[in-house]
């Protein structure tokens, strides 16, 4: 049986691509991958056959979005969300992302590439591991490219999407004037940026608004912060980017331990947000849909049980007005 998502459709630009309020993540279903190194990229050991037996799940429960890249457990995440959705690729819109330099054989990224020439290169790649003939929305990845290669990149996907080859583009980035400069182009119809209960990103939300793109949103559940546990000094399992985390993954400090400081903001939410009987991911997801009507937020998953509560959060809908201002004094 599908989840009712009460009408709350998105709709990805001029494509007429259709998708709802709820995507799913796939950087977790990559695996295990890492920097030259060894410092982990991914979040850990994975299952494979768990993580197709999940995003066949969501798509019978209404989830219909998945976000990949292709430097994603360095090509692995592709061909998972591939293999799941053999024989029923109609049914999903699939989003991935490029620009990042990978090697398969050895599981790690080694650099960027922002040419046009390699956007091309990448997008092939990347049908080939999907195991499709196009892609719904494809997203430049590195978020701080300069905007005079920016515009040689925008070209190119106005020319993929002529092609047949892509669907919308998009933007991965948390700059609202990169993602303006970037939604100037006739086929752009998102952008995809970071956004939780402890991180607002008002400047964003607005933009999408404005420009009438979908906010494609990471980061929904605070890498994890607002996935459900109470327990401040669980550590992440070994081989996860959470257990030896980089400067920009400040959530957390040595060790994978949350910082003590957003732990405790959690715990000044947590009773508002799992109001209603939701779980506090879906209060977090719930919060997300009130504060932007646009918003798809892509939590991560690895499991059947995590897509069975991500896509339960559709059932719950939106934060009450009330619930939200709620949220915004006791963070204040």
């Amino acid at each position: 049986m599908r989840t009712e998502t009460n009408g709350r459709k998105r709709t990805l630009g001029r494509s007429g691509v259709e998708a709802g309020a709820l995507g799913f993540g796939c950087w977790a279903i990559g695996g295990e991958w890492s920097t030259p190194d060894g410092s982990p990229l991914g979040w850990g050991e994975v299952d494979d056959d768990e993580s197709a037996a999940a995003i066949r799940r969501a798509l019978d429960l209404g989830v219909t979005f998945f976000d990949t890249a292709d430097v994603y457990g360095a090509g692995h995440s592709e061909r998972v969300l591939g293999r799941a959705l053999a024989g029923r690729r109609d049914e999903a819109v699939v989003a991935t992302e490029w620009g990042n330099l990978f090697d398969e054989r050895t599981r790690t990224m080694n650099g960027a590439d922002s040419s046009p020439g390699y956007a091309r290169e990448a997008l092939v790649a990347s049908l080939r591991r999907l195991g499709t003939d196009r892609v719904d929305l494809c997203q430049l990845h590195l978020g701080d490219t300069p905007l005079d290669e920016a515009a040689e990149l925008r070209d190119a996907c106005e020319e993929f999407v002529a092609e047949g080859l892509i669907r919308a583009y998009a933007w991965s980035t948390d700059d609202p004037e990169r993602a303006a400069f970037f939604a100037e182009g006739e086929h752009c119809a998102a952008v995809q940026h970071a956004c939780n209960v402890l991180e607002d990103a008002p400047g964003m939300l607005s933009l999408s608004e404005e420009r009438g793109l979908i906010g494609v949103i990471r980061s929904p559940l605070a890498r994890g912060l607002l996935a459900g546990t109470r327990d401040p000094g669980r550590r992440p399992a070994a081989g996860g980017i959470r257990s030896t985390p980089p400067a920009w993954l400040s959530w957390f400090e040595a060790g994978g331990v949350p910082a003590e400081h957003r732990a405790a903001r959690v715990e000044a939410v947590r009773e508002v947000l799992t109001a209603d009987g939701r779980t506090l991911a879906q209060g977090a997801l719930g919060w997300l849909w009130a504060r932007s009507g646009r918003a798809v937020p892509i939590p991560g998953f690895r499991t059947v049980a995590q897509a069975e509560e991500n896509a339960a959060a559709l059932i719950h809908g939106p934060l009450r007005p009330g619930q939200l201002d709620e949220v915004a004094a006791l963070l204040a």
